[in-house]
């Protein structure tokens, strides 16, 4: 049975489509991605609430995938520290071949059913920790294989992946499938599902920091003040909550290093 995203794509002959035809048809393509997403958002939400759950307790978010999959999860990791102020570590995404994966492919890495579960040991995997398997086909023996190490190891796991009924959604216990059919190229899973796990990923990270009190109001007021643009932005939240003058709310946000911690100082 072929799977979903290996069906042949309904778009045919594109060598000889105009640039204007090209993107018209894929941004049709594009637009089915948040329809199928929605099919999902109680998957979704079951997914955010478990991982809430570990998190409070103390535990850390591990992302795992291969390619596309697993730089999507780094991307999602690696933004969690300077958006939400949350200590490096505490959200983590790792990638089938390594660092060298994430520029470059390394080949035959997501063939290795046991490497997915040697990096999560790496970083002293435990009880207190969840594991989402990031992979559009379902079916990643890299990620299989870290899945079922983990069930086997008590230790709790989710999946986003855009296939039904997959080895990787069957090792998962919170399993989020976003069913979107053929890519607009045969097989490029890079579109249509890198896509739709952006998507999800950015919910998920969203709301669990959200559920973990780092972000108030609407305002990522524990973000960290790493370039000019950001510690504008937090002068000017300071400004809203204070009405200090624009001088004296920049000294006392660069005093404490956050707009949440300039904040608490100030209604001190």
């Amino acid at each position: 049975m072929t799977k979903l995203t290996e069906q042949t794509s309904p778009h045919r002959h594109l060598e000889k489509k105009s640039t204007a035809q090209l993107l018209q048809l894929m941004n049709e393509e594009d637009a089915k991605v948040p329809a199928s997403i929605a099919i999902a958002l109680p998957s979704i939400e079951k997914l955010v609430d478990a991982v809430v759950d570990k998190m409070l307790a103390g535990g850390r978010l591990f992302y795992i995938g291969a390619g596309t999959s697993g730089r999507l999860g780094i991307v999602d990791a690696s933004e969690c520290p300077p958006t939400f102020g949350v200590p490096q570590g505490l959200v983590i995404g790792l990638i089938a071949g390594g660092d060298a994966a994430i520029r470059k492919a390394v080949e035959f890495a997501e063939d290795d059913v046991e490497q997915g579960w040697k990096d999560l040991q790496a970083h002293q995997i435990s009880e207190k920790d969840f594991v989402v398997g990031i992979a559009a086909s379902g079916s990643t023996p890299y990620v299989v294989g870290a899945l079922k190490n983990c069930r086997a190891n008590k230790i709790l796991t989710g999946c986003i992946v855009c296939n039904p009924n997959s080895p990787i959604a069957a090792e998962a216990d919170f399993a989020v499938e976003v069913l979107l059919g053929a890519e607009f190229i045969t097989g490029s899973t890079r579109m249509k599902s890198g896509t739709a796990q952006k998507l999800v990923l950015n919910m998920l990270s969203t709301c669990v920091m959200i559920k973990l009190g780092r972000v108030e109001d609407n305002k990522m007021v524990n973000m960290q003040l790493t370039n000019e643009k950001l510690i504008d932005r937090g002068i000017n939240m300071v400004i809203e909550k204070t009405n200090l003058p624009h001088d004296e709310a920049k000294k006392l946000l660069l005093l404490h290093g956050s707009v949440k911690a300039a904040l608490q100082a100030f209604n001190q």
